[in-house]
């Protein structure tokens, strides 16, 4: 390729908030605190779904995958912003512009379909409590877990190749703080109408298919928990349940936001603010949302760290 359709240059300027200097320090610090949360508290719940037997069902392996998931998609992104809100250097390489694009599709993809297959364990699991063990048997669970990552995968891998075939004329100035499918396309000096409709088109699969499984899941789910006479019992389903609402509920709501809504409609400001909410804020508080309802959870984590623990 040639210098003029873009491929001649080694690298983006991710120009993130270099426009606002005070919000890039409050940025910094708030940052780093919720990415250090966000450590915490996946690895927390990683490491009490593995130590605890209790823990050890197909809900606590849905969640680890999830929790391992937040991990990687936050140090996927987070790392580097720190970085270029504390300096002048807003630049990144062209490899690591696209491993990062790779990367954060990858992994939010996984985690739509991810959040899909925890609606169908709930389903199972209150619906059919007789056969759950039967149904979510752990070969199954495995396969749907591997099925998750490698739809991702397929579509990560479609998305960027398709995103840097668009040709560039030298543009190299990213309005973003991190390398995504908009902002990239911004750039394009050709029509890009077919690749957002196909990104478009791929989003409502990948997005919308998900959502309409979780509500036919949690319509079932409803249905069944009206018929439980105990208040306790209905405590506790709605407990776990709404958990797993609220995170659906924030994770969708901003994907759907930043991939679905029409490209003339798309404000870069905005689109700054809503990926800071699915990259990093949604990762920090699916621990917490997890954990302070959940018995189960706050159980394990006083036999831990009390020294209750017994291996046996």
């Amino acid at each position: 390729m040639d210098p003029k359709n873009g491929s001649s240059f080694t690298g983006f300027i991710l120009l993130g908030f270099s426009d606002r200097p005070q919000l890039e320090r409050v940025l910094f610090v708030v940052l780093l605190i919720f990415y250090l949360l966000t450590l915490l508290g996946n690895t927390t719940i990683i490491a009490l779904s593995r130590l605890d037997p209790h823990l050890q069902t197909p809900m606590y392996f849905f969640l680890s995958n999830l929790s391992f998931l937040d991990l990687c998609y936050t140090t996927s992104t987070v790392p580097q912003l720190l970085v270029h809100l504390r300096g002048a250097d807003k630049s990144i390489s062209f490899a690591a512009c696209v491993a990062q694009l790779f990367v954060s599709l990858w992994l939010g993809s996984t985690e739509c379909i991810l959040l899909g297959v925890m609606a169908i364990d709930r389903y199972a699991a209150i619906c059919r409590p007789l056969h759950y063990t039967v149904i979510m048997h752990p070969r199954l669970c495995a396969l749907m877990a591997s099925a998750s990552w490698f739809i991702g995968f397929a579509n990560s891998s479609l998305q960027t190749v398709l995103t840097f075939l668009v040709p560039l004329c030298g543009r190299n100035k990213i309005d973003h703080f991190l390398c995504e499918v908009p902002p990239l396309l911004k750039l394009a000096c050709v029509d890009t109408t077919v690749n957002e409709s196909e990104l478009f088109f791929v989003g409502v699969i990948i997005l919308l298919i998900p959502v309409a499984l979780i509500t036919f899941s949690y319509g079932r789910i409803v249905r069944a928990v009206l018929r439980i006479k105990s208040a306790a019992g209905q405590r506790k389903v709605f407990g776990t349940c709404g958990s797993h609402l609220t995170v659906v509920s924030l994770f969708y709501g901003t994907a759907i936001y930043a991939y679905l809504q029409p490209s003339n409609n798309y404000s870069q400001d905005q689109g700054k603010f809503i990926s800071l909410f699915y990259t990093i804020v949604t990762p920090m508080v699916n621990p917490f949302i997890y954990t302070l309802r959940n018995k189960d959870v706050t159980g394990a984590m006083r036999k831990v760290f009390c020294g209750g623990y017994d291996s046996r």
